[in-house]
């Protein structure tokens, strides 16, 4: 009897000692385990991602004394400012779905402004914003959207979205005066907000930046919040507090104005007509950019407001900062407006500065070449511990600690495709020397950067280049190859690789 008991007994305790053991493992690691994740969580950086739509790079207060932009300067002094920052395209819907996907226009499709010209596929690609709330990531968009017609934020990862939209609405609630336009019949060319600057959509956006820094303190996650300001996209209306810091007289025409635009591609002159602007002297482009710098440094203001938020609610210890902007504008350099059909510097070279405490070196530059959609899509994920596959950019991470990597890109590159004036197809290649231009239904364009900096004497035709010429074809053609880009397709051999292409625009 005994020896049977003793048997059941030992067949009993091998059976259920494991499971035991296993449940006193889980109850005793499981909690162990979720605080070391909530840890992790916990010591992840915040991300404070703030926008600008059409801000040139030679427009910030650092880069051009002439603007007033005090608080980016100071952002500037505690961080590191990229000084050779690229738009992937110079075109907003574009730019704005190759920042959420890491992919050139040509690759996620969509390939001009959705609601403007010729249809184009919608933005459907998987992004990296939807990877960070499965990081255990608080995620609020404010502002500026631009991205779908009809998804939203919250369809892409993001938990909340405050659309420029509201502020229309409150706007019209509130009973507030129109803008009044500077120049008679050509509202594009700015005018002045009546708000008062509190009511004003910039400050308005600030204050939304702010109550939801506050919330997003409480909630006590790790975050990312988006700010997309619309601004200093043209007409620019700020108030009259800005607008009486610059004085037309006083402000200086571009290297570049005007512009004969001898031996440059047909559509440059036509761009004029497009927008009625053929006779106009620097007399009304003083007035444009009063407009345009006066609206930069009202989003300064604002933008000071948030940071100001930021270090009083004591979260600027722990927050990764980021300023920059979709692409650039004209803004009467070579007699243009808006942003298309051309590859000027003034369109694609866009401001970027990152500071981000305990990391990057106060004061600092880089002078590598970046592709700001394309690189963030990558940077920011690897802030947050994990490394998003889908997009095609490079981590800026080894340049922000002071390192050049050894097989950094010599080049910088961008695209177009057209817009509302028609389908124009191009790409650019650029290094510190020149610029190259590859106009597929037109003449091409080569730029000697170090002798013209101002992008005025297309040398696509001169001997002296036929070397370098043939160099850039031939890196561009590399590259357009890599990421299968279907406009080498047809042409691409014919035009780069054996040079078949006209040399005068006719």
């Amino acid at each position: 009897m005994n020896n049977r008991f003793t048997k059941l007994f030992f067949k009993f305790c091998k059976f259920i000692m494991p499971r035991v053991a296993l449940l006193l493992i889980f109850f005793i690691w499981t909690p162990a385990l979720i605080h070391a994740q909530n840890l992790e969580v916990q010591g992840k950086p915040n991300i404070l991602y703030i926008g600008c739509d059409q801000f040139r790079y030679d427009c910030q207060g650092k880069v051009n004394a002439g603007v007033k932009t005090p608080n980016l300067d100071k952002l500037t002094a505690d961080g590191m400012l990229f000084t050779r920052a690229f738009t992937p395209i110079p075109t907003c819907c574009p730019a704005r779905q190759s920042l959420l996907s890491g992919k050139w226009p040509s690759q996620h499709k969509g390939l001009w402004n959705y609601d403007i010209t010729l249809p184009v596929a919608f933005f459907e690609e998987h992004t990296w914003t939807a990877d960070m709330r499965k990081a255990g990531y608080k995620q609020v968009y404010l502002g500026k959207w631009h991205v779908h017609p009809t998804k939203k934020p919250q369809d892409f990862g993001f938990d909340e979205y405050i659309a420029d939209e509201k502020y229309a609405d409150w706007r019209k609630s509130q009973r507030l005066p129109a803008s009044i336009p500077a120049v008679e019949g050509n509202a594009w060319m700015g005018g002045r907000d009546m708000a008062p600057l509190e009511k004003t959509h910039t400050h308005w956006l600030a204050n939304q930046a702010i109550a939801q820094l506050k919330k997003l303190k409480q909630a006590g996650n790790p975050w990312h919040l988006r700010i997309e300001f619309i601004e200093p996209h043209l007409p620019a209306n700020p108030v009259a507090q800005f607008l009486d810091m610059y004085d037309p007289a006083a402000i200086k025409p571009w290297g570049n104005f005007p512009d004969r635009m001898k031996g440059k591609p047909y559509i440059q002159r036509q761009m004029l007509y497009n927008w009625g602007i053929e006779q106009y002297t620097w007399k009304e482009w003083a007035v444009y950019m009063q407009h345009y710098y006066a609206m930069i440094s009202q989003t300064d203001d604002a933008i000071g407001m948030i940071l100001k938020a930021l270090k009083e609610l004591e979260l600027d210890d722990n927050t990764v900062v980021i300023f920059t902007s979709d692409h650039g504008d004209a803004a009467g350099s070579h007699g243009l407006i808006d942003k298309h059909y051309v590859m000027y510097d003034e369109e694609v070279r866009v401001p970027l500065v990152v500071k981000w405490p305990g990391v990057v070196k106060p004061g600092t530059q880089s002078d590598q070449i970046v592709i700001n959609g394309l690189d963030l899509s990558a940077t920011i994920p690897q802030m947050a511990g994990f490394t998003f596959m889908q997009g095609v950019g490079r981590s800026l991470i080894p340049l922000l600690e002071g390192e050049i990597p050894g097989d950094w890109r010599q080049y910088a590159f961008s695209d177009y495709n057209g817009q509302q004036f028609g389908l124009y197809v191009q790409r650019m290649i650029r290094n510190d020397q020149l610029k190259y231009i590859w106009n597929l239904t037109d003449v091409d364009e080569l730029y000697d950067l170090q002798k013209d900096p101002w992008e005025m004497n297309n040398l696509i035709a001169d001997p002296a280049y036929k070397n370098a010429l043939r160099t850039l074809r031939h890196a561009l053609y590399k590259d357009l190859e890599e990421r299968k880009d279907p406009v080498v397709k047809w042409v691409g051999k014919t035009q780069l690789l054996e040079g078949k292409k006209q040399v005068l625009s006719q």
